[in-house]
């Protein structure tokens, strides 16, 4: 802004005076005011010791950030566990807040990837020398770091022609590569980093940090309601506050309910799962076609209804042999549904095996 302002200013010096005192005035009414920043962001840890609920991790990053120094990493582990926001952390106590944009370069999946780029890009930033010192008078240390996000998607020869570069560049360079499944990466990659496995939040740090989020936004909702956040996110602390920012623009500064949740997170009321049952028990298929129809119908997701049947017959009172069964076949529903395939006839496919589990005389 300041840059653009300058550049006006030059190209007609005799109102320069005039605009100049406007635009000051304009720009501090404008710092004045805070920027809205998703929730997600704004309560992003910026040092490793809020990183919450990953011990070992932080343990071992906070030794290597005393003696400033860092091997090549690998985080893997569920979404919304904090692998970003650790090595992020990480960086900007190392290098400070000047330095953080020269010596950090981060890629993830919405990034062109592919084997150029890593030939190209990455070994270029990888090729720099670093230099600068922080302004802080704190030690810095002598590497740069490229962060890697979501390396399980990148091809099979762009993460080769990864090999080469990060055993030249050791002395400047170090890498953090972040992924879902480490099953992905090539091994080759994976003996070259230190590995470290993110474990999904517990309900208790994730209740915790809600809480903490809802106090300072002054969002009104119950121990009950947060409870209920945290199971419908499944682990995923990022998940959880985007619902949590979300449900609180709907409400408008009233209480965040059970209800409004449902309906942000795209969850299946239990009275619709209930239903369901009660017409796969009546043993009639006309009842159970018109149940799968109105749940078409309503835009609920057919991978959403698996999910929730899936947790509602470990939890019945079903046979071993039943539920067995009727697993198998949501296992089968589910990668058919992966495939592409239509939802109505794999619903109604699961439905009816449910029906002759639950009709059939035990």
């Amino acid at each position: 802004m300041q840059a653009f302002l300058k550049g006006a200013s030059v190209s007609t010096k005799p109102q320069s005076k005039d605009r100049g005192v406007a635009a000051t005035a304009g720009s501090s009414g404008e710092n004045k005011k805070a920027k809205p920043v998703p929730w997600v962001e704004k309560y992003r840890p910026k040092c490793v010791d809020e990183v919450a609920f990953q011990e070992e991790v932080v343990a071992v990053l906070k030794k290597s950030l005393e003696g400033a120094d860092l091997p090549n990493l690998l985080f893997y582990g569920p979404p919304g566990t904090g692998k970003t926001s650790t090595i992020l952390a990480a960086a900007r106590e190392l290098f400070g807040p000047e330095l953080f944009r020269l010596r950090v370069l981060e890629l993830n999946a919405s990034d062109e990837r592919g084997i150029q780029v890593v030939r190209e890009k990455v070994k270029t930033f990888a090729q720099l020398t670093v230099s600068g010192s922080r302004s802080d008078g704190k030690p810095c240390p002598p590497f740069k770091i490229v962060i890697l996000d979501e390396a399980d998607s990148m091809t099979s020869a762009a993460q080769a022609a990864l090999r080469r570069t990060m055993e030249k560049e050791s002395k400047t360079t170090r890498f953090c590569l972040i992924c879902n499944y480490v099953s992905r990466i090539i091994e080759p990659l994976t003996s070259r980093c230190s590995k470290f496995r993110f474990k999904p939040l517990s309900d208790k740090t994730q209740q915790q940090r809600l809480l903490d989020i809802a106090e300072k936004e002054n969002v009104k909702i119950s121990n009950e309601g947060i409870a209920y956040l945290v199971k419908v996110s499944e682990g995923d602390l990022r998940k959880a506050i985007t619902f949590l920012q979300s449900a609180t623009r709907l409400t408008g500064g009233k209480e965040v309910t059970e209800k409004v949740i449902t309906d942000i997170a795209g969850v299946i009321p239990a009275e619709t799962i209930d239903g369901i049952f009660v017409a796969c028990q009546s043993g009639s298929f006309d009842k159970l076609e018109a149940v799968v129809k109105d749940l078409i119908d309503e835009g609920h997701a057919a991978t959403q209804v698996v999910n929730q049947l899936h947790d509602v017959v470990v939890e019945n009172h079903l046979s071993d042999k039943q539920k067995s069964i009727i697993t198998e076949k949501l296992a089968e529903v589910d990668k058919c549904l992966t495939d592409g395939a239509d939802e109505h006839l794999q619903l109604i496919s699961l439905c009816a095996t449910v029906m002759q589990q639950l009709t059939q005389n035990c």
